[in-house]
C-alpha cells in the first residue's frame, strides 16, 4: 500500500511540475524525483520534525518556479505520513480486495489448522522460506503483506529492534522499573499489571502503524552470577521466583479480555533457552562461549523457568541462545528444541533464534563447514525463524543440496503462521476487531504511569536504617542535599531494552516536591574517575540530611558487558564516605544499579544511617524514591538476588556454570541455594518502617508416600529418597499461618516460604517454594495460606535429571519460624 501511494505520488508530481513550467525540463523533473524519494524515505520513517529540516534544505536549492510546487508536495507528504502512520500491517483485507474471500485461509470461521494448510499450499517454496527470517516478505498476490518479527517489550514498549518506531503521533510510552526491581516485589498480580498495560500500549501502537504483534520478552535466564550484565533483565537467581515472574507477565502481555484462550493480544517469548549467562567478561564472548552444564543443574536451575513459560504461561516463543550447551549449539540441537521444547513441553508457538544466531554458528563457532549447512541444522531441531538475514541467504541453497526438506520448510512456516493467525493479522482489519478502539490515547495514561510509580515503590529494598533516620520528618527536614551522579539522570532510571519514556522524574525532582534541596553531582558520571569531594561536603554540611544517589549505569553493566568488579565504580566510596563524615542529620545510600554491589563499607559505617538499593526504577523512579524516603510508602521489596563480597568475583571463575559448591576445590558455590559464604546482603532481604509477627498456625508433622509398585525396594529397605514417577498419585497438603503488622505504621509484607530437603543429591541449602504479598495496617492481622504440592515443592533433581523425593526431614522455614515434617514410605 505505501509503495503503491509512493509511486503514484512521483507520477503526480512529475506531472504536476511538467504542467507548470513544461515537460523539457530535466532539472525539475529530475527536481520530482529526488522529492519522491525523500517523501519514500519520510514515508517510512514517519517523523516530521526531521522532514521539516529537510524541506528547509530543499527549498533553498529549488528555483523559484518550483517553490510552489515543493509547497504542495510537503502538503501532500504530510498527508501521507499521517495515513501511514495510522495504517496497521495486516492480511485478508477483503475490503480493498474482495477477492480475497474466496481464500479459506481468510475465513475466520474456520479452524487455525485448516487456514493455515490451506495458505501453505499456496505458497511456493520461496515465499514460505520468506516466512522463516524476522524481516518476513510479502506475497502481494495474496493480500499478505511484509512483516517484522522483531520487537522488544521487556519493560515497556522498546525501540530495540526494528518492529517500534516512535514519532509524534505517539512519542512515547510507558517505561516501568528494570525486571529485577519488579521481581524485588515479589508481587505475581503486579507482575501481571505490568504485562496488561505494556500489551495494550503495544496494541494500540499497532493500530496507528508504530508497532508489530511479536514481542520477544521476557527475560527468564537465572542471574547466576553477580557479574553479568543483563541480570538487570532478569527477576533474579531463584528458579521459583523467575517462573512466577515469566508465567504472570506472559499472560499479562498475551491473554485477551474476551477471555478467548485459542487467540492472542500479543505474542511473548521467554528468552534466551538454554544456560546463557555470559555476555563479554574478559574478553570471552557469549557467540562462542560453550556453557559446561551438568544435567541435575540444567534441569533444576536453568531449564524450569521456561518449562514454566510454555506449561503455564502458554507463551507464543521461545529464543534459544547464542552460546553451546555441552558443546551443542543451543539454536542447533534437536534435544533442546524439538526434543524438550516442542516434544516434551508441547509449545503452541515458535521457536525464533537470537538475532544472527546462525551466522554466529557458522562464523564464530565454526560449528559447520557450510552456511547450509547450519541452516539445515537450525530448521531440523525445530527452529522455526531466524532474527538476522543468514537464514534467507542460504536456505535454497540448502534445498538444492537436499540437506533441508520442504517438509520441514512447511513446518517452521506452519508455527509461524499459526502464531500470526492466532494474533489476528490475517483476520482484516484489526481496527475492527477486539482492541480496534486503542490508539494514542491509551499510551501514557495517567493510570499507566501511576502504576509505573507503584511498581517501582513495591520493589526498593531497604537494606539498613538506623533508628531515627528513614522516613524522613518534612517537619523536622527543612533542607536536603541531594549528590551523586545518579541523582538527576533520567536516563539512567529506565536501564536496558528501554523505549522512550513518556516523562522522566529524576531523584533530585522527586525530592525537590517534599523540601528545599541543594544539588551535587559529585562526579562527572558513574565512573567517578575524579570525585568533586569538597563541593559535596560543603552541601551536605549545611543540610539537615543527606541522600546520596550513585550506583551503575549500562556503561558499567548492560548487553555485552559484564562486570570484572562488583564494587561501587570509580571514586563513588570516597564521595560517599566523605560527605557522610560531615554530614549534621540523617545519610540516606541510594544505590542505583541492576546488579548486587559490595558495599560493606557503607553497611558498617555508622554515619551512613540508611541504604535503599532502588534498581533502575523506571521513569516515575524519582518520585518513588521520594515516596519511600518521606515515608508516604512503607518499603516493601525484598532482594532477588545475593549480594556477593568482591573476594567472590575476585575467586570465582565466571564462565564455570556449576551451582553447587565444591569445597575441596575451594569453589563456594552460587546463588542463596548452594553458596556457602559470607555475604553482603542475603536473598530475600529487606526491612520495613514496621514490623511483622507470622504465626504457623496449620501444617503437617508426618507425610506418608507409597510406591506404586507393591514390591518397590524401598518398602523393604532403608531408602533416602525415591523416584517420583514410582510413587501413586500424592495429596498435597496446606499450611496456615497469622501475620500481623505490630509496628506503627501501615505496611505491605513478602510472606518467603522455603523448604530444607534431607541431605540428599547435593540438596539446596534451601528453597524457596512460594511468597504472598499482604497490605496490613497497624495491629491488623491476617490469614495466609500456602498450598504445597508434595512431588513439585518437595522434590529435588538428582545427578541424572531425574526427581526424587527425599526420605525423612523435611524443614519449612517462613521469617525466623521453622517447622519441621517427616516424609515416610
Amino acid at each position: 500500500m505505501g509503495h503503491f501511494f509512493s509511486l503514484s505520488l512521483h507520477r503526480h508530481l512529475s506531472s504536476s511540475i511538467s504542467s507548470r513550467v513544461g515537460t523539457s525540463s530535466k532539472s525539475l523533473n529530475l527536481l520530482a524525483f529526488l522529492l519522491y524519494k525523500r517523501i519514500a524515505f519520510f514515508f517510512f520513517i514517519a517523523h516530521y520534525s526531521v522532514l521539516t529540516h529537510s524541506f528547509v534544505a530543499t527549498m533553498a536549492a529549488a528555483p523559484a518556479a518550483g517553490r510552489s510546487i515543493l509547497i504542495s508536495a510537503v502538503v501532500l507528504l504530510t498527508l501521507a505520513i499521517l495515513v501511514s502512520a495510522q495504517q496497521p500491517k495486516f492480511a485478508c483485507d477483503v475490503s480493498t480486495n474482495p477477492g480475497l474471500k474466496s481464500f479459506p485461509f481468510c475465513d475466520t470461521s474456520l479452524s487455525i489448522k485448516i487456514r493455515v494448510e490451506d495458505l501453505l499450499k499456496r505458497l511456493t517454496l520461496q515465499e514460505k522460506l520468506g516466512w522463516l527470517a524476522n524481516s518476513a516478505k510479502g506475497v502481494t498476490r495474496l493480500g499478505i503483506p511484509d512483516y517484522e518479527w522483531w520487537s522488544e517489550i521487556l519493560h515497556g514498549v522498546s525501540y530495540t529492534g526494528p518492529g517500534v518506531k516512535f514519532t509524534d503521533l505517539v512519542p512515547g510510552a510507558t517505561s516501568f522499573p528494570q525486571v529485577i526491581l519488579t521481581a524485588a516485589s515479589f508481587n505475581e498480580s503486579l507482575f501481571r499489571a505490568i504485562g496488561k498495560v505494556v500489551s495494550t500500549e503495544a496494541r494500540a501502537m499497532y493500530n496507528v502503524g508504530l508497532a508489530g504483534l511479536t514481542f520477544w520478552s521476557p527475560n527468564v535466564n537465572i542471574y547466576r552470577d553477580p557479574r553479568w550484565g543483563r541480570g538487570q533483565e532478569t527477576p533474579g537467581e531463584d528458579p521459583l521466583l523467575v517462573s512466577k515472574y515469566g508465567v504472570a507477565y506472559v499472560r499479562g502481555l498475551q491473554e485477551r479480555e474476551d477471555g478467548d484462550k485459542e487467540k492472542l493480544k500479543i505474542a511473548s517469548c521467554c528468552k534466551h533457552y538454554t544456560a546463557y549467562d555470559v555476555d563479554n567478561w574478559k574478553g570471552i564472548q557469549r557467540y562462542y562461549f560453550n556453557a559446561l552444564v551438568s544435567k541435575q543443574d540444567l534441569d533444576d536451575t536453568f531449564n524450569p523457568p521456561f518449562k514454566s513459560c510454555v506449561l503455564e504461561g502458554n507463551v507464543a516463543s521461545v529464543m534459544c541462545s547464542y552460546n553451546q550447551v555441552n558443546g551443542k549449539a543451543a539454536c542447533g540441537d534437536p534435544d533442546l528444541l524439538a526434543g524438550v521444547i516442542r516434544g516434551q513441553w508441547k509449545l503452541n508457538g515458535y521457536i525464533v533464534s537470537d538475532c544472527d544466531s546462525l551466522e554466529v554458528m557458522f562464523n564464530a563457532q565454526h560449528y559447520t563447514k557450510t552456511p547450509e549447512e547450519v541452516v539445515a541444522l537450525g530448521v531440523n531441531s525445530g527452529l522455526d525463524l531466524n532474527c538476522g538475514s543468514f537464514l534467507s541467504k542460504n536456505a535454497q541453497a540448502a534445498v538444492d543440496r537436499g540437506l533441508l526438506k520442504e517438509e520441514a520448510v512447511n513446518k517452521a512456516a506452519y508455527n509461524n503462521f499459526a502464531t500470526m493467525m492466532r494474533l489476528g493479522f490475517f483476520d482484516g482489519d484489526p481496527r475492527k476487531q477486539l482492541y480496534g478502539n486503542l490508539g494514542p490515547k491509551d499510551v501514557c495514561t495517567e493510570a499507566h504511569r501511576e502504576l509505573s510509580r507503584e511498581a517501582a515503590r513495591q520493589g526498593i529494598v531497604l537494606l539498613k536504617n538506623t533508628p531515627g533516620s528513614l522516613p524522613l520528618s518534612q517537619s523536622s527536614i527543612k533542607s536536603l542535599a541531594v549528590i551523586g551522579p545518579n541523582a538527576n539522570n533520567g536516563y539512567t532510571m529506565i536501564g536496558s531494552y528501554e523505549g522512550k519514556p513518556c516523562r522522566y522524574t529524576t531523584p533530585l525532582e522527586g525530592l525537590s516536591t517534599h523540601v528545599s534541596t541543594v544539588y551535587e553531582a559529585g562526579c562527572a558520571d558513574v565512573s567517578c574517575t575524579s570525585a568533586q569531594v569538597e563541593a559535596a561536603k560543603k552541601a551536605a554540611a549545611g543540610a539537615d540530611a543527606v541522600v546520596l544517589v550513585v550506583g551503575s549505569d549500562q556503561s558499567i553493566e548492560r548487553e555485552s558487558q559484564d562486570r570484572v568488579n562488583i564494587t561501587l565504580p570509580g571514586q563513588q566510596q570516597l564521595l560517599i564516605s566523605s560527605v557522610a563524615e560531615v554530614a549534621k542529620g540523617p545519610v540516606v545510600l541510594v544505590i542505583m544499579s541492576g546488579g548486587g554491589m559490595d558495599v560493606k563499607f557503607a553497611k558498617d559505617d555508622r554515619k551512613i544511617t540508611s541504604i535503599l538499593w532502588v534498581g533502575f526504577p523506571g521513569e516515575a523512579g524519582g518520585a518513588a524514591i521520594a515516596d519511600v524516603i518521606f515515608g508516604a510508602h512503607n518499603p516493601s521489596g525484598k532482594l532477588p538476588m545475593t549480594w556477593y563480597p568482591q573476594s567472590y568475583a575476585d575467586k570465582v571463575n565466571m564462565t564455570m556454570m556449576s551451582m553447587r559448591a565444591d569445597l575441596s576445590t575451594g569453589f563456594p558455590g552460587r546463588s542463596y541455594r548452594f553458596y556457602k559464604g559470607s555475604t553482603v546482603y542475603p536473598f530475600g532481604y529487606g526491612l520495613s518502617y514496621t514490623k511483622f509477627t507470622h504465626q504457623i498456625l496449620h501444617a503437617p508433622t508426618l507425610i506418608s508416600v507409597r510406591p506404586s509398585d507393591s514390591n518397590h525396594a524401598c518398602k523393604s529397605s532403608n531408602c533416602s529418597s525415591i523416584d517420583i514417577e514410582a510413587l501413586n498419585a500424592m495429596e498435597g497438603f496446606e499450611i496456615h499461618m497469622k501475620v500481623k503488622n505490630t509496628g506503627e505504621m501501615r505496611g505491605r509484607h513478602t510472606v518467603l516460604l522455603f523448604w530444607s530437603s534431607p541431605r540428599v543429591h547435593n540438596a539446596p541449602e534451601k528453597q524457596l517454594i512460594g511468597f504472598k504479598k499482604l497490605d496490613l495496617e497497624v495491629e491488623e492481622e491476617r490469614m495466609v495460606k500456602f498450598e504445597v504440592d508434595v512431588g513439585k515443592h518437595l522434590s529435588v533433581v538428582d545427578e541424572e535429571g531425574i526427581r526424587k523425593l527425599g526420605l525423612g526431614k523435611h524443614v519449612l522455614h517462613i521469617g525466623d519460624l521453622k517447622h519441621s515434617l517427616n516424609v515416610m514410605i
